[in-house]
């Protein structure tokens, strides 16, 4: 195997694939980057049995062939060569030479047909959509899927499809968030649980352009492809919250605020919520509704902090304890200048929902406050 590349074309591509190399395994193998000729162009695989990426970029193909190297190594040394020409060969030693003016390197490599193939997914239901859209809506609901491990399913984000609108939601148990958007063609009904790590991934590989990705899914197996990347990753099994059921339809207490202001309000009192000397005492914040204005605050061994907002009030006074990380992660996915926050009971749930659509509602539970 022989091929001549430009240094910017196959670093790009391996920036790609290394997000799919297994960290931590006891298969050398699935630390490799599986290397591949086909004519002129050349495929990258990675596959850490969860999540597998192929990327396929065009190359000076001298002589066709395959080979497996270590997946960190080879990238490391391509990132730090000269910005040109690089020729990358295996020897008669099967080594990989890799020669860039006057440097060379040679790497050990492993045998390419150890490298576990790809599922092949016979996709079932599918949608397509502009990278920057999929990009917006995993970045603002993917710091709610769960870290927990004992529920995996919601360690996933639902991708659902309901007459032509796509909802991506994720939930972990203290909170939810949720995103959609209008499709602009027609597309079959479905619904599928992504993991959390793959959607991480997918999203450091999407650009905000308006090319397009196509994401299908099969029983088990989920597919993302764009122009010259490939991305498959299993389906998580189980029964995904039935989320309509438990986000509010009512009211008992809404606020009007600027978007920018209280979360200035929630950062700055979470200096005091996080500085308690008792490390693993977690202390809520206190959310105060009161005619005209919302009061939040804070008491702990550490000091006690107030801030107090003129907004816009609808409905009964309130008083409800928040954790203030909630809040914030939530308020800083919004791009809105105005949000409502809806209330129900000191003890219910709470929305941060946009003033002028429906694309995006987050749900917080309360923290329940000790009696003074």
């Amino acid at each position: 195997m022989k091929f001549i590349c430009y240094k910017d074309k196959i670093l790009k591509a391996l920036n790609s694939v290394v997000k799919g190399v297994a960290s931590k395994t006891t298969m050398p193998i699935l630390e490799g980057i599986l290397i591949q000729t086909n004519d002129n162009e050349i495929k990258l695989t990675t596959y850490d049995l969860e999540i597998g990426i192929e990327y396929i970029i065009e190359s000076e193909v001298k002589e066709q062939g395959s080979i497996v190297v270590n997946a960190i190594m080879f990238s490391e040394i391509i990132r730090k060569l000269p910005d040109t020409q690089i020729s990358i060969s295996v020897n008669a030693n099967n080594l990989l030479e890799i020669e860039c003016e006057g440097s060379l390197y040679k790497l050990a490599t492993m045998n390419p047909d150890e490298f576990p193939e790809l599922p092949k997914i016979e996709v079932e239901n599918g949608v397509e959509l502009e990278q920057i859209n999929l990009k917006n809506m995993i970045k603002k609901t993917i710091f709610a899927v769960s870290m927990e491990e004992s529920r995996p399913i919601f360690t996933g984000c639902l991708f659902e499809i309901e007459n032509n609108k796509l909802n991506l939601v994720a939930v972990d148990g203290f909170r939810l968030a949720m995103r959609s958007i209008f499709l602009n063609k027609p597309t079959q009904n479905f619904s599928a649980v992504i993991p959390g790590k793959t959607l991480n991934e997918v999203n450091k590989i999407l650009t905000d352009s308006f090319d397009t990705i196509r994401i299908g899914v099969s029983k088990n197996q989920a597919l993302f492809e764009m122009e010259n990347c490939k991305i498959v990753t299993r389906i998580l099994d189980g029964e995904f919250l039935n989320y309509k059921n438990v986000i509010p339809s009512n009211w008992d207490t809404r606020i009007l605020v600027n978007k920018n202001s209280i979360q200035n309000s929630f950062e700055r009192i979470s200096l005091i919520s996080a500085s308690s000397v008792e490390k693993e005492k977690k202390y809520p914040v206190k959310v105060n509704v009161d005619i005209g204005k919302v009061i939040i605050s804070c008491t702990n061994q550490t000091g006690d902090a107030k801030e107090e907002l003129y907004v816009s009030t609808e409905g009964k006074n309130l008083e409800a304890g928040f954790n203030p990380k909630y809040f914030l992660d939530s308020l800083k996915a919004i791009d809105d200048e105005n949000v409502y926050i809806e209330f129900g009971t000191s003890i219910s749930p709470c929305l941060v929902k946009s003033t002028e659509n429906n694309d995006y509602v987050y749900m917080i539970l309360p923290i329940r406050l000790k009696e003074d």
